[in-house]
């Protein structure tokens, strides 16, 4: 793995070699040794461990900007992505709103995050294979068949501009799926953190194979509006669908669902939602794409929109300051809340159950898709492990339904919270999510399997 000392001679060198030829420049090194294993049908099918640098360079000639990448590290291939990033900023229109490099100040307010674990950046595929032959025995002891990945290693993240700012972060990453699949049910788990020692694969193994077992000889029920019991990753892998929508450039662009509601109480009461890098949950770089501190800022307080997240670009056209989250230009995206941490409740999924008269527990989701930006309506299915819950007790699994939910009205149906936690889903990245027992969610029709 690349190391501070080297990820700052490189930019350095960039520096230097644009110094007098552009404007400005700015530059990321990016580097990962993330290893997978995978396996399925109860065995091991691979094992990959890449390791990759990449130089990316960002120049600023004569009010035109360009950005060019590449996997070479070498002085001469240094020079050469330099050159050709000034070349191409030269045959580019120029841009009347283009900003200036950031410039550090002395108190910038940053923050350091202790986010590396040195047993998991270097974990083995020997280790890696000992979680997975742990996982594999659940399923044999079940009669059922697994399959997953199990990851490991560290990644490496440098900016620096010549304004003088350079900044770095090291981190170490775990993740860990796993599908127990019987001949006409599923259950599925799946977990993330920068530590490995935090993800237990044999319970994980354990709660996949309960819902597969639980499931099978699923029924069927009619399609039509629940109260439905979402599990972290079902939660996690609808919201990822919100989060843009508190970015300034999507106002700006008017494409947010929040558009005029800043200050509107827009959501249910007991939603507050917060962008938090700091967080002891949380994972990812204290700095943004541009080198700013990452701010914690309140997005939601008891349902009312209180804040939006700016890049230096969007924050200019505001009138207001950025908050550090921005990624990194030129980027029609501007900026994205990365750390979402939703403040939770007390009310553990058994105890939401046991309060149900008639509804459905969803393990997870899949194949979620926007239909609606400004209700923000989505549709997707259910899968590996969905339940018909009665009387207050799980009374079978059911076969998989499609669901069409607007996410602002299911956020204003939410009737209990269960404790936030960290948790990995499909469709975005990790957040820090709890359950939901939610009424009135609709599910438009139902599937065969």
């Amino acid at each position: 793995m690349i190391t501070e000392k080297q990820a700052k001679k490189i930019i350095d060198l960039a520096l230097s070699h644009a110094r007098g030829k552009a404007d400005g420049a700015e530059v990321h090194v990016m580097a990962s040794d993330v290893a997978t294993s995978r396996f399925a049908n109860n065995g091991m099918t691979q094992n990959q461990a890449p390791s990759a640098v990449t130089v990316s360079v960002r120049v600023l000639v004569d009010g035109r900007q360009a950005r060019l990448s590449g996997n070479q590290t070498s002085a001469q291939a240094v020079r050469q992505l330099v050159d050709n990033a000034i070349s191409a900023a030269r045959l580019l229109e120029r841009d009347p709103n283009l900003l200036p490099l950031h410039k550090p100040t002395g108190d910038d307010g940053a923050r350091n995050v202790a986010r590396f674990d040195r047993k998991t950046a270097v974990m083995s595929p020997d280790q890696r294979a000992e979680r997975i032959a742990s996982i594999i025995d659940v399923a044999r002891s079940h009669d059922l068949s697994a399959a997953g990945t199990f990851s490991s290693g560290a990644n490496v993240l440098a900016l620096g501009n010549s304004e003088g700012l350079f900044a770095f972060h090291r981190e170490s990453e775990a993740e860990c799926s796993i599908t127990m699949t019987a001949r006409d049910s599923s259950g599925w788990a799946k977990a993330h953190s920068p530590q490995a020692a935090m993800i237990d694969s044999e319970a994980m193994a354990r709660r996949a194979a309960e819902k597969a077992l639980a499931s099978r000889n699923p029924g069927e029920i009619e399609p039509g509006k629940y109260t439905v019991i979402l599990e972290p990753s079902a939660v996690l892998d609808l919201l990822v669908f919100l989060w843009y929508d508190f970015a300034g450039t999507s106002h700006l662009d008017q494409l947010s669902c929040f558009l005029n509601k800043v200050g509107q109480k827009v959501l249910g009461s007991n939603m507050t939602i917060h962008d938090d890098v700091y967080h002891a949950l949380q994972a990812g770089a204290p700095f943004d794409g541009e080198g700013l501190p990452r701010q914690v800022i309140t997005l939601v307080e008891n349902g009312v929109v209180k804040n939006l997240v700016y890049g230096r670009r969007s924050a200019g056209k505001f009138g207001v300051a950025p908050t550090g989250h921005g990624v990194m230009e030129p980027s029609a995206m501007g900026e994205y809340p990365l750390n979402i941490v939703i403040a939770g409740g007390s009310t553990s999924i058994d105890e939401m159950i046991a309060a149900t008269d008639r509804g459905i527990l969803l393990t997870r989701v899949w194949y979620v898709r926007e239909v609606d930006p400004a209700t923000k309506i989505v549709t997707g299915m259910t899968r590996d492990g969905t339940f018909l819950v009665e009387g207050g007790k799980i009374k079978q699994g059911v076969k998989n339904l499609r669901f069409n939910v607007s996410l602002i009205e299911m956020l204003n149906n939410v009737v209990a919270l269960g404790p936030s936690l960290r948790t990995a889903g499909e469709e975005g990245f990790p957040a820090v999510v709890p359950a939901m027992k939610v009424d009135n969610f609709n599910f438009s029709s139902t599937t065969r399997f």
